[in-house]
């Protein structure tokens, strides 16, 4: 059986991402920060057996290696690992003042990028130095169209997720001699709990407007492609950043 690790994995894209790799056969391990009766919530939905919820702040070091640590006990291992999680706030960078703006960044990159990159290097040690088979393991971005599109009021989120990209490409290049694919999805602006409420209020038909289907993005159309990302067919689009934005941004 195969196993894998989904940040955030509580909500949203990684609740989606963990309900599709379950139904295709994987042990889930369901990362969570704070809210544990969400995560718990997610994994009493998930098909199969042998699931279970992690948890830990992504922001402290050593907390990153024990939530991969905990996952590698419980699940047997792991061979998929999903950087879903992630934090967006809102900083107009003309109306913020100086204190807020660099609180802002701190925190958006600790969790976006530093978090991120920190759980990397744990996967890749456990499956590089610690007796674990490499062979046909993913690791898997979550980013965004924002990496490209631009942020106007949340640059430090923009600024993380165009840094995601460019960390699983390196990646990809470094890893693949392990047998280790890499890749990224950038998704568009997507209907989740978070996103709910500012989808059904007055600034929703602008937002829906941006694609040509007139909607938002539905998390499992996301999760769609992070399990196709996750399977054995799909080797050959390591270095790839997937966009899944419904034709609202092309580049």
């Amino acid at each position: 059986m195969r196993r894998a690790l989904i940040t955030g994995g509580s909500s949203g894209i990684g609740a989606a991402a963990a309900r599709r790799l379950a139904d295709a056969g994987f042990a889930v391990a369901v990362h969570y920060n704070s809210g544990r009766s969400r995560a718990e919530s997610v994994l009493s939905t998930l098909a199969g057996s042998g699931h279970c919820v992690v948890s830990g702040d992504l922001t402290d070091p050593l907390a990153v290696r024990s939530v991969l640590d905990t996952a590698v006990e419980r699940l047997g291992g792991v061979d998929v690992l999903v950087n879903n999680a992630g934090v967006y706030d809102e900083h107009d960078v003309t109306t913020i003042d100086y204190a807020d703006w660099q609180q802002v960044w701190r925190r958006t990159l600790d969790v976006n990028l530093f978090g991120v990159a920190n759980l990397s290097w744990a996967f890749v040690d456990h499956l590089l130095h610690r007796e674990a088979a490499a062979q046909g393991a993913r690791l898997i971005f979550v980013g965004s169209r924002g990496a490209y599109r631009g942020e106007p009021v949340a640059p430090a989120y923009g600024a993380s997720k165009a840094a995601v990209h460019a960390l699983s490409q390196s990646l990809a290049v470094a890893l693949a001699p392990h047998g280790i694919a890499v890749s990224a999805v950038a998704p568009g602006f997507t209907r989740t709990e978070m996103t709910a409420e500012l989808l059904d209020g007055p600034r929703g038909a602008a937002i829906r407007a941006q694609s040509p289907f007139g909607r938002a993005g539905e998390a499992d159309e996301i999760a769609a492609a992070i399990s196709w990302l996750a399977s054995a067919e799909a080797t050959w689009a390591s270095g790839t950043v997937l966009d899944l934005n419904g034709a609202s941004h092309l580049r």
